[in-house]
């Protein structure tokens, strides 16, 4: 007995170390400067200069802040809605017998597998771009001048050009989660359902989405991450100075802890804050959600 507890002791203490000064350690660090004014990251304890909620109570009052959290909230809700629908859309297809299966799904997942830099660019460059983007000679070839003319890269135009460069690129990530998850349920109830006459959309919604409450739950959760942590598709669309259109939290975060061009004033405790904030942010969805499908598989099965 002795010796087994050994050997757990043994194998759990590198991953309990790696726990606490790779995650413990920074989340309590960062919390306790969200409470302090900090010129730099590295600075010393001694002089950091406590503000208690203050910086909190600085970014509810930063117009640039709320408007990075509106941006965030209409690529979560609208994107969210776009994104996870067609990714369920396309599962559902692709589990239904369609040809080919192994090739559409690979070339729905292909942007995932190309960087980030380098697929921003390919939209910024190739699609959107004013004198040669295929957007602009797709309308111009039909004769749609007025949307040939306007310019995806600037204005009120800029974040709808960023939002469905960023959606498009989503979908087969997400849809890989929902195939996993719609193969993973028996046969027999298909074919049960299919003898006693229901239609393949009633069997979509009596059989797949009650026993796919887990995975949506899951892609929720992965969906609201990869939205707070936005940060390399909005400097690539703002490379030399981030913009109201296209800011997010992220890039307000880097900005006011690094400082930006022509502006030297840093303060890594109120970066700290917002890092807080989008924390408890995902917390907050994720407990939501968990309550929202808290029925799970066995319930289901057992009714």
């Amino acid at each position: 007995m002795k010796k087994s507890k050994t050997m757990i002791a043994v194998f759990i203490t590198p991953a309990a170390c790696v726990f606490i000064f790779l995650y413990l350690y920074p989340i309590l660090r960062t919390t306790i400067m969200s409470f302090f004014q900090i010129e730099a990251v590295s600075d010393p304890v001694s002089s950091w200069k406590f503000v208690g909620i203050s910086n909190y109570l600085s970014l509810i009052n930063t117009s640039i802040f709320q408007r990075s959290m509106m941006n965030m909230l209409k690529v979560w809700i609208f994107g969210g809605i776009v994104v996870l629908s067609l990714a369920l859309l396309f599962a559902v297809i692709l589990t239904n017998g369609v040809k080919f299966k192994a090739f559409w799904r690979a070339l729905i997942y292909l942007p995932n597998i190309i960087s980030a830099v380098a697929y921003a660019n390919m939209w910024i460059y190739f699609v959107f771009n004013k004198r040669f983007g295929l957007l602009h000679n797709f309308f111009a070839f039909l004769g749609l001048d007025n949307l040939a003319k306007i310019d995806y890269m600037n204005g009120s135009w800029k974040f709808w050009s960023l939002f469905i460069a960023f959606c498009f690129g989503s979908v087969g990530y997400f849809m890989l989660i929902f195939l996993g998850g719609i193969e993973r349920i028996p046969s027999d109830y298909y074919e049960a359902a299919t003898i006693d006459g229901a239609s393949k959309f009633r069997q979509f919604k009596s059989i797949t989405m009650p026993l796919m409450k887990s995975v949506v739950k899951t892609n929720i959760s992965f969906w609201t991450i990869a939205v707070v942590g936005f940060f390399v598709w909005s400097q690539m669309w703002s490379p030399v100075t981030t913009e109201s259109s296209t800011i997010f939290p992220m890039n307000y975060m880097y900005n006011v802890t690094i400082g930006t061009t022509g502006n030297t004033q840093r303060d890594a405790g109120l970066g700290a804050s917002v890092g807080i904030i989008m924390a408890i942010i995902v917390l907050a969805v994720f407990m939501f959600i968990t309550w929202l499908l808290r029925e799970d598989d066995l319930e289901f099965l057992r009714g």
